[in-house]
């Protein structure tokens, strides 16, 4: 009973707030709510944003992709409309037939377009046919890219002993002794390549050199392993292809592209060639049955698209099936 009315005493000694004070303090707790509510709506108002630009992100790489692929289907239905009609000139009453030597073409479609390329694996240097007589193709492309002569003659040649069956080593080639011996230790196919990226195994070659970089093209774009062919097709053949076939000049490449634009017969290509030949390496053969397409959708002016890359093998009864299919690329 002593100790409460000594508390008493002393909460009757201890003056209240002014009310100033207790306004002040008041105004303090408000001022605090106002800011953690304003923290959580500005937070809301973040993610909110951030959610619809990813919902429309999303959107549009959805619209691009098929786009995309409708370049995929477009260039799948040229090819099999000029392997239906052969004789069909490049240009008839304004409908252009499609080139397949990687020109490139430009279709709008839904808001937005897309530019695809088709490419005759044909025309391109199949690395699994390559002896040492057409080894001579590598070394010229590689060269004409800037590679010097030493370095093209160890890639050529590893190349070829990678494939080969037996464990013989070209003068400047490589087998499994070389590079069981290196940091991380693999052997020789000694089989043909599945695919180009394989090219990277072997001595000699560098990311730079097969894909390129951002001054010069790589090699992997005129390199195929799908063409059942061990010569070149005139009829398909990029630029950089057909300088790497040995005894051509400029002037008879530039004659062939003019040709190929102008008429998809082989027949007119080879007389404006005025009766050059390029015994084994190249002929004027027809189209063959094995393309690689490459598309990219675009919206409206953005310049970054998406990108697909698809390698289709025709079937005799003009059907086609998928041999390589990469989304995006």
């Amino acid at each position: 009973m002593r100790d409460n009315l000594g508390k008493r005493h002393i909460s009757a000694l201890r003056p209240p707030l002014p009310v100033g004070d207790r306004r002040g303090i008041a105004l303090i707790m408000v001022l605090w709510v106002l800011a953690v509510l304003m923290v959580i709506v500005l937070s809301f108002s973040y993610m909110t944003r951030t959610e619809s630009l990813a919902a429309i992100s999303f959107k549009d790489g959805v619209e691009k992709k098929f786009l995309a692929e409708a370049g995929i289907e477009k260039a799948a239905m040229e090819i099999i409309y000029r392997r239906m009609h052969p004789n069909v000139q490049t240009n008839t009453e304004g409908v252009e037939t499609w080139r397949v030597d990687g020109t490139p073409y430009t279709v709008n479609a839904g808001g937005g377009h897309y530019t695809v390329s088709v490419t005759d694996e044909a025309g391109k240097i199949n690395i699994n046919t390559l002896t040492d007589a057409s080894g001579i193709l590598v070394k010229n492309l590689l060269m004409n890219g800037g590679v010097e002569e030493t370095e093209a003659d160890t890639i050529v040649d590893s190349i070829l002993d990678w494939k080969d069956p037996d464990d013989l080593v070209r003068l400047n080639g490589a087998e499994s002794d070389y590079y069981m011996s290196l940091p991380n230790p693999y052997k020789a196919k000694n089989a043909n390549f599945d695919t180009l990226e394989e090219l990277l195994l072997v001595k000699g070659m560098t990311p730079e050199i097969l894909y390129g970089n951002g001054k010069k093209k790589g090699i992997i774009d005129f390199l195929t392993v799908n063409s059942n062919s061990s010569q070149v097709s005139l009829s398909a053949a990029p630029k950089e292809v057909l300088m790497a076939i040995p005894g051509m000049t400029a002037e008879a490449a530039d004659s062939i592209i003019a040709a190929r634009e102008t008429s998809g017969d082989p027949a007119a290509m080879q007389a404006a060639m005025q009766g050059m030949s390029f015994g084994q390496f190249a002929n004027f053969g027809s189209m063959g049955s094995v393309f690689t397409i490459e598309s990219a959708g675009y919206k409206g002016e953005e310049k970054g698209g998406y990108a697909i890359k698809a390698t289709i093998v025709i079937q005799p009864d003009n059907t086609f099936t998928y041999k390589y299919y990469k989304s995006p690329s």
